[in-house]
């Protein structure tokens, strides 16, 4: 066996210098084994008080002495104006941009060395925040103050009338004076413009002259810390980038974890006594700050994929299940009271139900609303459903009023709602299986394929090789989108066959240089050919893993992520890009949105490999899709214990190492890449039989996978190789 095991991996002694021949016995480290240095790209604040990183060159202009000073430790800044008359200068603010070097939540102090006036008044200090500079003006990027959805205490900056003495101010929600020099408390921002000035409406109390010294600034970080000991899962590869991305992926949806505040939602008439002191996850760090449940269906499982704080999910989906209809049909969020009408975020409070018991194993949540599920899918949604087709129908029942993720014209038998049903539908169904609810579970799994067939049956447009969208007037849309076709895919509507020729005309119609448009033309709406949402590319990429096309799915990756990765306010990613690659709706456009983030739970469940198939990780797989990443390592947290994964292939000769560990306890199935039935496969440096499973979405032209079932917390090695004297 000695001798066997040195001739089967000498070729990766020379590629990757990764195994020693001379004591090789099935179990020795891999090169991506090395002392794990994750770390390192790990971009949460030190501690909770955040310091800015540098003063942006070029934006400072008027009387301003040491503009380093708002820099910590760098002396101190003064911000002289002088009354008109008196210099040309009183015409010019003085103002200077900090930059806390990437984007950051929560609130702003000030260290004021105090202030001087030879007039009536103290001198006022405006400040306008952004998370770009491409937004950056004297009025914030998007303030919640001046938008029609806010309280409108501000006119898009924070005013303070500085005190003559020494003193801090901290950037509270509310006015120093009656309704006279406010400011809007928490803010999402990168870059923060300070400058002298005062609004008129804010006299006597303060005015645009004078002179103002300030010490320092800081800000206290108010979203999830995440520093490296709260990690609890982790990735890594031998992609710089992509690992690096993953990271981001993880701060972006940090950022959007926040404990509840009636004054820092957005909009404000998003305050629900009911949530307000809970730690949730909401939508975007500075805009969008209110919990929606389809945005959780990526921003959930980054977040237990990473840190063990559930609850953040788990509290949203109590509250909105609290919230339930009596028709059945559950909120999206708490805005307008509860009264939101999308008609697919009901699906998603489903979807995200199960992903929540999957991965974390909340039975008692599950047991609590499972009447909720029930109510879901056994009242509202067979309310809206065309007796005659069996597929949802926007127009049917109250639907026609009905938004959704992305508040799209569409109508008729669209087909994005109808996968996102078999997906729910096969989601409850699980659920239902595993509380023994057979009755119920049998129930949903044959009106999923119903629901699937009739799908197939007509909406797809074989002229393309895709699915339809929905009808414009009595006959189908000469367009296809994203979502619908994607979620064809995941959720199995769309056989091989279909799911490649879906994936192929995507990669055709939709690519773009910053990701894939979430249409294929402008039939719907001007610009949706242009416009991408990452939250939806999740699934498509998720589709093209499934499918086995792992290189086209990185491919896509790349594009996306490398995009929002280079582009300010870099690191976080965005809720929306539009034409030219430029936010999708200017400044208004969240650029940290936990919706974002799928690339965690892509490179986790795909490259990896590790995805839950009973609850809380109690059955689970491990099939990492590789592509052309030559190793990955990384931790799943489960309740139970971490599942640890470390791998390493050499595509080109067809040899795959994985070694793997979980929980005591729990039941895996382990499939490693093999390149045909000649090759060898040994478990624990024993061989055992090549039954070969061919891949599927590609007719097993590429091999296919060998399977092992794992039913101990014992580490197990498989390696795969070349069969002696072939």
């Amino acid at each position: 066996m000695f001798l066997r095991s040195v001739l089967l991996f000498h070729s990766f002694t020379c590629l990757w210098n990764a195994i020693d021949a001379s004591s090789y016995d099935g179990q020795t480290r891999l090169a991506s084994e090395a002392p794990d240095d994750w770390q390192k790209y790990v971009r949460s604040p030190a501690n909770q008080i955040v310091y800015p990183a540098s003063i942006v060159a070029n934006y400072t202009q008027g009387n301003v002495t040491n503009p380093q000073g708002l820099l910590t430790g760098k002396g101190t800044t003064l911000f002289t104006r002088p009354q008109p008359g008196n210099s040309s200068a009183a015409d010019l603010s003085p103002t200077v941009v900090v930059d806390f070097g990437q984007n950051i939540a929560g609130y702003l102090s000030i260290s004021f060395g105090g202030s001087y006036n030879s007039t009536p008044g103290r001198p006022g200090i405006r400040l306008a925040f952004s998370e770009t500079l491409e937004y950056l003006s004297t009025i914030s990027d998007f303030s919640r103050g001046y938008n029609v959805r806010g309280d409108r205490i501000t006119p898009g900056s924070d005013q303070i009338a500085v005190a003559d003495q020494p003193y801090t101010w901290t950037a509270d929600h509310g006015c120093q004076y009656g309704n006279q020099v406010c400011a809007d408390g928490l803010h999402g921002f990168r870059y923060v413009m300070v400058y002298m000035d005062a609004l008129a409406a804010d006299a006597p109390y303060t005015t645009p002259y004078g002179q103002v010294s300030i010490k320092s600034m800081s800000l206290n970080f108010s979203a999830f810390l995440g520093t490296p000991d709260t990690f609890t899962g982790w990735f890594e590869s031998s992609d710089d980038q992509l690992n690096q991305w993953w990271f981001d992926g993880v701060y972006t949806t940090d950022l959007c974890t926040d404990v509840f505040g009636a004054n820092d939602t957005d909009p404000r008439n998003s305050a629900s006594p009911s949530i307000v002191g809970k730690l949730v996850l909401h939508d975007g760090a500075k805009r969008d700050r209110d919990p929606y449940v389809g945005d959780l269906a990526v921003s959930s499982r980054t977040s237990y994929l990473s840190h063990s704080v559930p609850e953040a999910s788990r509290n949203v989906l109590a509250d909105l299940a609290d919230h339930q209809r009596s028709d059945g049909w559950i909120p999206p969020a708490s805005i307008n009271g509860y009264t939101l009408p999308l008609l697919d975020y009901p699906m998603w409070w489903v979807v995200c139900s199960y992903d929540l018991f999957m991965y974390t194993g909340d039975t008692a949540y599950i047991q609590q609303y499972y009447p909720n599920i029930v109510k879901t899918l056994d009242t509202f949604y067979p309310s809206v459903t065309d007796p005659r087709t069996q597929l949802l129908s926007k127009g049917f029942g109250v639907s026609a009023g009905y938004g959704d993720y992305g508040f799209i014209p569409r109508n008729g038998p669209v087909t994005y709602y109808n996968a996102l049903y078999v997906l729910a539908l096969q989601n409850a169904a699980t659920i239902a299986q595993f509380l023994s609810k057979d009755a119920d579970s049998a129930r949903w799994s044959s009106r999923a394929a119903t629901v699937s067939a009739a799908i197939n049956t007509y909406n797809f447009d074989s002229s393309v090789g895709a699915f339809y969208d929905g009808t414009c007037g009595d006959s189908y849309c000469n367009t296809h989108a994203q979502d619908g076709n994607s979620l064809s895919i995941v959720t199995g509507v769309a056989n091989s066959s279909i799911a490649n020729s879906v994936l192929s005309y995507l990669s055709k119609a939709n690519a773009r240089p910053y990701g894939n448009a979430f249409y294929d033309n402008d039939v719907i709406s001007g610009g949706y050919s242009q416009r991408v949402y990452p939250f939806i590319s999740f699934f498509e990429i998720q589709a093209r893993f499934m499918t086995g096309l792992a290189d086209s799915a990185l491919e896509e990756i790349r594009r996306l992520y490398g995009w929002m990765s280079t582009h300010d306010p870099e690191i976080t990613q965005w809720e929306g890009i539009g034409p030219n690659g430029r936010p999708y709706e200017g400044d208004y456009t969240s650029m940290a949105h936990g919706w974002a983030s799928g690339i965690v739970p892509a490179l986790t469940n795909y490259i990896l490999g590790v995805v839950p198939s009973g609850p809380g990780f109690s059955v689970y797989t491990i099939k990492p899709i590789p592509g052309d990443v030559e190793w990955a390592k990384g931790v799943v947290p489960t309740p139970n214990g971490p599942i640890t994964v470390n791998w390493q292939q050499n595509q080109a000769l067809g040899l795959f190492y994985l070694t793997a560990t979980a929980p005591a306890g729990s039941q895996g199935t382990i499939y490693v890449p093999v390149s045909n039935s000649s090759v060898a496969v040994y478990l624990d440096s024993q061989p055992i039989p090549n039954t070969l499973q061919k891949r599927g979405g590609d007719g097993g032209t590429n091999g296919g996978y060998v399977s092992v079932t794992i039913k101990d917390g014992l580490t197990h090695t498989i390696s795969v190789g070349y069969k002696v004297g072939s």
